[in-house]
């Protein structure tokens, strides 16, 4: 059974309960503040060219990991 893909919206509601998005994309380092605002470019961020939302996606606190960059997890989980 395939598992659902989730999109914008859905990343846009994953952003509401959270203060920070580190968005990763190899070297490519994205940080955003979404404590008071989830803007579109965050939510862009956290999407994949097709449009679904990119893995890993992981929650840390109130901040939410999303891609992969092994020095931001190095120093997230040490």
């Amino acid at each position: 059974m395939a598992s659902k893909k989730l999109q914008a919206t859905d990343a846009k509601a994953l952003l509401e309960d959270a203060s920070r998005l580190i968005a990763m994309k190899g070297k490519k380092v994205q940080e955003f503040d979404v404590s008071s605002k989830v803007g579109s470019d965050a939510v862009e961020a956290m999407l994949g060219p097709t449009g679904n939302m990119r893995a890993p996606t992981i929650k840390v606190g109130n901040t939410y990991l999303v891609g992969f960059n092994e020095e931001i997890f190095i120093s997230a989980f040490g």
